[in-house]
């Protein structure tokens, strides 16, 4: 059977990222063809000029400045995402976050693929950042968060202290660009059939039924679903 790809666009720092994830995991669990499936993660940087770890005070705040809406609207439009990831399985703790540069992060999500561990550490990156308040910037956390799944601690200090994997970040960002993707996450099944944000398992079930019946087609993009973008989530 012809493999599917699959590239997902997302960044570590993206809600609705970890929120996208999960719902393309489900769709996935049920199709038939899963095991001809190959996915890679891409990098996308929401924020490429962020320190290693800033300071922004409650998120809340962060994201009423962003909108230019009240604290209370702000709010609300948090706890409507934790209640959503919620139902999918996820703790979201937006008191906890530590907000932070993540290229070095998508340089080691490029590495841990040579190691068939792509997934797993993404996993982990998203949860440490999204659930646990792992300040995501910092090259002491990224190693001991890669170790946690396999990665030797060593190699992946290696990494951080060299500008390794560094291109292939840009080649994704630069991807991202000419495929004119403006939020995360953005999921390409197969050449060129595109989903974009967190859409609902059955459109993703649904994408990927088509995708593998259409492996060489172009097929025409589904509505845009909930992302994060350079202004905000």
């Amino acid at each position: 059977m012809t493999a599917l790809h699959i590239d997902i666009w997302s960044d570590i720092a993206c809600p609705w990222c970890y929120v996208g994830k999960r719902r393309f995991e489900a769709a996935l669990r049920g199709f038939p063809e899963r095991d001809s499936v190959r996915i890679r993660w891409r990098a996308f940087e929401l924020n490429p000029t962020a320190a290693r770890q800033t300071q922004t005070g409650p998120y809340a705040e962060r994201l009423a400045k962003k909108y230019g809406t009240s604290l209370g609207e702000a709010q609300s439009r948090i706890d409507r995402l934790v209640e959503l990831a919620q139902a999918d399985g996820l703790r979201l703790d937006f008191e906890r976050i530590r907000p932070g540069n993540t290229f070095d992060a998508h340089r080691i999500v490029h590495f841990a693929a040579e190691r068939g561990l792509q997934d797993a550490t993404k996993e982990r990156f998203l949860r440490g950042y999204l659930s646990e308040g792992e300040a995501i910037g910092e090259p002491d956390v990224l190693v001991r968060l890669a170790a946690e799944v396999g990665l030797p601690a060593a190699d992946v200090r290696d990494v951080l202290a060299s500008d390794a994997h560094a291109d292939a970040v840009r080649t994704d960002e630069r991807i991202a660009q000419e495929l004119g993707i403006r939020g995360v996450p953005f999921f390409v099944l197969g050449e060129r059939y595109a989903v974009s944000g967190a859409q609902p398992v059955a459109l993703f079930s649904s994408a990927l039924r088509q995708a593998q019946d259409e492996l060489a087609a172009v097929a025409t993009p589904f509505e845009e679903g909930a992302a994060c973008g350079p202004e905000g989530c």
